[in-house]
């Protein structure tokens, strides 16, 4: 009886543990999404940029007039307004604040009627199968854990529906890019996933697989114009998020900055020719299972 019962304890003793390391490990989460909103603030400087790759995608995701679209970590609206352009139906929802005033802003001033509130990838405030098509920019894929969300993005999507979005092929510019801000920030917690991995055919395969079907792939590229790619640093230095916050982070450690600055460098001018900076983007399309 003794063993039994300090088997028990035993037994409850690890139960505890596990639900204060579930705790913890949301609390570290919480803290990734709540840099994430103030780092990502500033990203209205790029609209004009992503705004080029927009119609990409929606063509990409066959969106037709009358479809209910949802765009998922939307910034500044700028694929969801391209989709209300295109007829279709359009909500919004983004982390942040300022991007989500931004995108009624765009809405107002192009006179389409769009709906944009704030909210979270991994919790979306949408009923379940309200849309014929999802889509994320460059968005989803920041989301720290991958299983959730894509879960959520099958959620909300109709039976047959389609999803599609846009990632950074790991092996191009913006995936090493990331993969830089990665090596010089400390390691990401165990149920993190970096959004590198968005940018893998493979691994977007194996996460799609258990909810969607008939998985496609597409590329394109997007031309960033810039002065020089110390331009192009600053730029990204003041208004990408992850970046902007590692050099917040990095303030009291001159040398480690400096070195970032120059492995930055470095990269930008490997992609950059003509005072553009070439941007390959891939991007993946499927249907929800029946």
């Amino acid at each position: 009886m003794l063993v039994n019962l300090n088997n028990q304890l035993i037994v409850v003793s690890d139960m505890m543990k596990i639900e204060y390391q579930r705790e913890v490990d949301m609390n570290k989460i919480a803290e990734l999404k709540e840099k994430a909103k103030v780092g990502w603030a500033s990203f209205i400087s790029f609209e004009a940029l992503t705004s080029t790759a927009a119609p990409k995608l929606v063509e990409f995701a066959k969106v037709n007039k009358g479809m209910r679209l949802l765009d998922v970590a939307c910034g500044t609206g700028v694929v969801a307004l391209t989709a209300s352009r295109a007829g279709a139906h359009v909500e919004g929802v983004d982390l942040t604040p300022e991007l989500i005033s931004r995108a009624n802003e765009n809405s107002k001033i192009m006179g389409l009627e769009a709906n944009f509130i704030e909210g979270d990838a991994e919790f979306l405030p949408y009923e379940d199968q309200k849309f014929d098509v999802v889509v994320s920019q460059y968005g989803h894929m920041f989301a720290p854990r991958p299983e959730v969300v894509t879960k959520e993005l099958a959620r909300v999507l109709k039976p047959g529906g389609t999803l599609a979005f846009s990632t950074w092929p790991k092996e191009l510019f913006m995936g090493k890019f990331f993969k830089l801000i990665e090596d010089f920030s400390p390691p990401l917690p165990a149920e993190v996933a970096s959004p590198v991995l968005w940018g893998d055919m493979t691994i977007i395969q194996e996460r799609l697989e258990n909810h969607f079907e008939k998985i496609e792939f597409g590329r394109d590229t997007m031309y960033a114009p810039t002065m020089s790619p110390e331009h192009m640093l600053k730029l990204f230095e003041k208004n990408a998020g992850p970046l902007a916050n590692l050099v917040k982070a990095l303030g009291e450690d001159p040398t480690k900055l400096t070195d970032l600055r120059n492995s930055a460098l470095d990269l930008i001018k490997k992609f950059f020719s003509n005072n553009f900076l070439k941007q390959d983007f891939l991007m993946t399309k499927c249907i929800k299972k029946p």
